[in-house]
């Protein structure tokens, strides 16, 4: 095949060439889909914009600008269009919605007294050593170590036999006594009818009262050796002296014990319940104790109607309660303290003699409007324990507060705090100091 020859005098321009080879291939699009894409929709797809602008070299000026768009409903017909919204109206709306939601509460406001905490021990009201207190052999333990034990329980035994051989003995010796009383009487009768009729003297006569006063003195003797007997057959049965839990048995079973002249401690028994709990206080403490009182020294009465609370380092406020049970009439001159001394229940043995304990005690004075918030609202950094507030404008303020006491969940604030503040008291971990909020106002519990 010849290859074909082109006149140069005859040219074909660029644009033409590239106009004829996009709009065939523009047909052959149209062609392939036939009905299933209306020229309109080409058109408003923009391919033959595109492709005149290919074929001018772009939008010219002379060209009309294109009419904008109008919306068109289901139907074909043009809606109206919407008229925008100002920059005004969307920037307050937005931040609005993003806005979070804080809880807050206003302080409660109530009455409290003022307290003293200061660090103190528990100790046993009781613990005691049981010692056997006459001499024999260990028979026989009656418990486990550890266990707990009622007042009369049975705890040891300790050899019997010659207890109860002297207390028959005693018992022996008392019937003796008894029947040589009888003779004395009846002989003292006897002598005195004989006296009357000249069968007997005086001196008969006095003999047998002698033998009947010696007869009642002889008895006397024979029921105390009796309760002696019964005594020290009854020390040969250790029990327990009170309610209270055991320690371990010192001695074994088989050991003589209660010789030499020594007693001899078996075991050792602790009553835990009630339980005390001693603290010192300072003197400078003592003395604004009395000032609050107005110098007014309470009677021992009294004093036993003052409550005192305790706690252990593990325990959330002060679960322990029970009244002041002893306050020392000095200074100890050493430490320049006083000593107190309260006395509660303690049922499930929570508290054990030895331990350190937190124990609050009343001032004697009372905070009439006392401002109280959630303890879990506080934070701490730096600068101190601080709440977060709102202020006029719900915007997130820091406020450093001075702390009271805590009563339950809520602790009183000193200073810091007004009664018309709005604390926040959730959501902590996204509110910000300057942050403006939307405040959700919620109760203050007890």
């Amino acid at each position: 095949m010849k290859p074909v020859k082109f006149n140069p005098r005859f040219s074909i321009p660029v644009a033409v060439v590239r106009w004829a080879l996009k709009a065939g291939a523009i047909l052959a699009v149209v062609s392939l889909f036939g009905g299933m894409l209306p020229i309109e929709q080409i058109s408003a797809a923009g391919i033959l914009d595109r492709w005149w602008e290919d074929l001018t070299g772009g939008n010219s000026s002379g060209r009309a600008a294109a009419a904008p768009t109008v919306p068109q409903n289901r139907t074909g017909s043009p809606q109206p269009a919407q008229p925008p919204a100002s920059s005004d109206t969307v920037q307050a709306q937005a931040p609005a919605a993003q806005l979070p939601t804080i809880p807050v509460v206003r302080p409660k406001v109530q009455s409290v007294s003022e307290t003293l905490e200061v660090t103190g021990n528990a100790a046993a009201v009781a613990q005691v050593k049981l010692l056997a207190r006459v001499v024999g052999y260990l028979e026989q333990i009656h418990f486990e170590d550890g266990a707990l034990a009622k007042k009369g329980d049975l705890l040891f035994t300790i050899q019997q036999d010659q207890y109860k051989a002297q207390l028959q003995q005693a018992q022996a010796q008392l019937q003796l006594q008894q029947a040589a009383l009888l003779y004395a009487k009846t002989e003292v009768g006897r002598y005195t009818a004989l006296l009357k009729r000249d069968a007997a003297t005086q001196v008969d006569v006095d003999h047998w009262n002698f033998e009947r006063a010696s007869a009642e003195a002889n008895i006397l003797a024979a029921q105390a050796q009796i309760s002696l007997a019964q005594l020290n057959l009854n020390y040969t049965e250790v029990r327990a002296p009170f309610d209270g839990q055991m320690g371990k048995h010192l001695i074994d079973v088989g050991n003589v014990v209660g010789g030499n002249g020594q007693e001899a401690a078996l075991g050792d028994i602790t009553q835990l319940d009630p339980i005390y709990v001693v603290a010192n206080i300072s003197t400078q403490q003592a003395l604004q104790i009395r000032a609050n009182l107005d110098q007014r020294r309470l009677t021992l009465a009294e004093l036993h109607q003052v409550p005192v609370e305790a706690a252990l380092s593990d325990e959330t406020g002060f679960p322990h309660r029970g009244t002041i049970e002893y306050v020392a009439p000095a200074i100890d001159p050493q430490t320049g303290t006083l000593l107190l001394r309260g006395i509660m229940r303690n049922p499930n043995r929570t508290l054990l003699p030895g331990m350190f304990v937190k124990i609050r005690l009343p001032m004697g004075k009372v905070v009439r409007s006392a401002l109280l918030i959630p303890d879990r609202a506080l934070q701490e950094d730096q600068g101190g324990r601080y709440l977060l507030v709102l202020d006029q404008d719900n915007v997130i303020r820091q406020r450093y507060v001075q702390l009271g006491e805590l009563i339950g969940a809520l602790r009183v604030i000193a200073s810091g705090l007004n009664p018309d503040d709005r604390v926040v008291v959730g959501e902590l971990w996204r509110a910000t100091p300057g942050t403006k909020v939307v405040p959700q106002l919620t109760t203050v519990g007890g």
